[in-house]
């Protein structure tokens, strides 16, 4: 099988698309012929050797990538044989090896793809979707909130902006760049889209609420722009920080939040894990949901053998939803 592999850290110049043999299942394992492979910041910041925690550098070489989607064409001993031929999607874990034609994979760790969802969508969901199933479990947005989510345009960020006007919230999608503030308007008429480029951003936000005060920020940005979504907050509002892209979280002191009676949820890996039934419930609801056309992912591919090319634009800010690997 063909495959991208990593032998030092640095640049995406260092992903190479090589010929390695074709992995084995083991033991209570099924083997998945790749449909579709996802792509992370995460992967970029393993990438570069720059990762701490959960993502410390891996012992090289390796092969990245933590998300697939395809059909399952091996078992391993101990496995039914009734998963051989089933469309399927698993999370891989801190485990690589996603950016390939063939990745194994525990069978109690594997979803079946339900009817109706591309596998470039169950890619996206297994990760991105359970990580916003998360982030909606902890801050559920309601009718008579008015919400901004930076990065609006972005895989996580598509869905909140989805699932708040499901629920007819009032909504303010924040992204960069012409296209990117159009595809948040494509989402719902009712979205309010601005552009993070224009330097008075969040007076046009202002203009647009005429008057009515922000509830609630979703934020998985950080940095500065994150910092202008918090200043638009009204009294009594909350933020949901779920990361931060941009470098850093929002930098902020108990006077921030003393001043307008505000409160502040971190929704990352340990908290989400919290949930009734651990990740795997979290990965089983938002399939069901992208399964019943409620939420429904954005995704932009490449080509596997143009892996680095993906990170680097993912990098770059150049991506729309999540980004896929098709081989």
């Amino acid at each position: 099988m063909f495959a991208i592999r990593q032998y030092e850290f640095g640049s995406s110049e260092t992903l190479r698309y090589e010929s390695v043999p074709d992995p084995v299942p083991g033991q209570g394992q099924v083997r998945i012929a790749v449909a579709a492979a996802g792509v992370h910041l995460v992967d970029a910041t393993i990438r570069r050797g720059t990762g701490s925690g959960p993502f410390s550098p891996p012992e090289l070489p390796m092969t990245p990538g933590r998300e697939v989607a395809g059909v399952v064409d091996r078992i391993g001993d101990e496995v039914d044989q009734s998963w051989l031929g089933k469309r399927v999607v698993a999370h891989l874990g801190m485990a690589s090896g996603g950016y390939a034609e063939m990745a194994v994979r525990e069978v109690d760790a594997v979803h079946e793809i339900p009817d109706g969802v591309s596998d470039a969508e169950a890619v996206a969901m297994i990760g991105t979707g359970r990580t916003t199933v998360g982030v909606l479990d902890t801050a559920p947005p309601q009718a008579d909130d008015v919400i901004v989510v930076t990065a609006a345009a972005g895989g996580i960020g598509n869905l909140l902006v989805q699932a708040a006007r499901q629920v007819g919230a009032t909504v303010v999608g924040v992204a960069g760049g012409p296209a990117k503030v159009d595809q948040v308007r494509a989402l719902a008429p009712e979205v309010i889209a601005v552009d993070y480029r224009d330097d008075d951003w969040p007076q046009q936000v202002r203009d647009e609420l005429a008057g009515r005060e922000v509830t609630m920020v979703f934020d998985g940005v950080g940095g500065r722009l994150g910092r202008a979504a918090f200043d638009l907050l009204g009294i009594g509002g909350k933020l949901v920080m779920f990361g931060w892209s941009e470098g850093e979280p929002i930098q902020l002191s108990a006077t921030d939040l003393f001043e307008r009676y505000l409160t502040v949820a971190v929704t990352l890996g340990p908290t989400i894990m919290r949930r009734p039934g651990g990740l795997r419930a979290l990965e089983a609801e938002s399939l069901r949901q992208v399964g019943e056309r409620r939420l429904v992912p954005i995704t932009q591919s490449f080509p596997l053998s143009e892996a680095g090319k993906a990170q680097q634009a993912l990098e770059s800010r150049e991506t729309v939803g999540k980004v896929v690997l098709i081989p």
